[in-house]
């Protein structure tokens, strides 16, 4: 059943040339952009992509495994990926072709990434973005007041963090999913277009990636003169902000987020080949269970089949 899978993955900001009907599976992190298809490939073959990798079968499995894990991420461990993982799901249930096949190896790859989370993962303590955005905002400068922007699942995973700390403001342009991040959280909104009002909140959090500037220097100019304590810190990916603005002091960026969440302590990097050990047994495990699931499937309606031909001839 594994050996059927096909997965290209792309590097960040990639848009792969798509052919056929848009049946596939697809996750854009920041770090990645990952397609899944069972048997046949998308990709356009005439089409040339910098830091292209396509696995196929068991190991296919494996790498989005460990992707779910956390183990490909540049924060190793982290947990913002599973809810990514489960938003892209959601929105493949949503498509109108999807393949039932491809569906049930997606379930059966969060019953498994759970399971290796569990028994080797937990005791990682690998800090996250949006606890590390809390701790530089929070605890280092002690804000009382911090604006999201954005309102996908790590804007939430912001919201989680901060809000046991400081009266949250969020900004975002999806309106329908802004209500719903309010309802749940009561949270203040700033209005998406008034970047003045934006600039009057000295620690943002921004998680939109997007090619497009959308906070220039003018922007910066004025936040800095507004606040002598201040702190933006940039998880979007492409980032939106004007380059020459990275590098200031009070602007924090992915980069910087990786350096301090890194993982050193050898202990913790056994736990990590523990946990590649498990998942090769897992894998095998699952392709042979998958592959009785299919042969059982197919028993069954030859049975039925010739059960209705038996019947027609008498």
């Amino acid at each position: 059943m594994l050996e059927r899978l096909v997965l290209n993955n792309f590097s960040t900001g990639t848009s792969p040339l798509i052919l056929g009907d848009d049946i596939h599976f697809s996750l854009k992190t920041c770090q990645r952009t990952l397609l899944l298809s069972l048997d046949d490939d998308p990709i356009c073959p005439m089409q040339d992509y910098e830091q292209h990798m396509k696995l196929t079968g068991k190991d296919a499995y494996l790498y989005l495994l460990e992707t779910i894990c956390g183990l490909k991420s540049k924060l190793v461990g982290e947990n913002e990926i599973v809810g990514q993982f489960k938003t892209a799901f959601k929105e493949f249930l949503e498509k109108e072709y999807k393949d039932k096949e491809l569906i049930r190896i997606l379930e059966k790859l969060f019953k498994d990434a759970k399971e290796i989370r569990t028994k080797y993962l937990l005791g990682l303590s690998q800090k996250t973005y949006a606890s590390i955005a809390r701790k530089n905002i929070c605890n280092k400068n002690k804000a009382e007041n911090v604006l999201i922007l954005g309102s996908g699942s790590l804007a939430e995973d912001l919201i989680n963090q901060f809000k046991k700390k400081a009266n949250v403001y969020i900004s975002a342009r999806n309106e329908q999913r802004l209500e719903e991040l309010c309802t749940q959280h009561e949270l203040n909104v700033v209005e998406w277009s008034d970047f003045e009002a934006i600039s009057d909140h000295a620690f943002i959090a921004n998680t939109i990636g997007t090619d497009n500037i959308i906070f220039d220097r003018d922007f910066f100019k004025e936040w800095s003169e507004q606040h002598d304590k201040k702190l933006f810190i940039d998880l979007g990916s492409p980032t939106c902000i004007e380059p020459s603005k990275c590098s200031e002091s009070n602007v924090m960026m992915l980069e910087d987020i990786f350096k301090e969440g890194a993982v050193h302590e050898s202990h913790k990097l056994k736990q990590i080949e523990k946990a590649r050990d498990a998942m090769n047994v897992i894998i095998d495990r699952r392709n042979l269970n998958l592959s009785k699931r299919i042969k059982q499937a197919t028993l069954a309606n030859f049975n039925e089949s010739r059960i209705k031909e038996t019947q027609l001839e008498q």
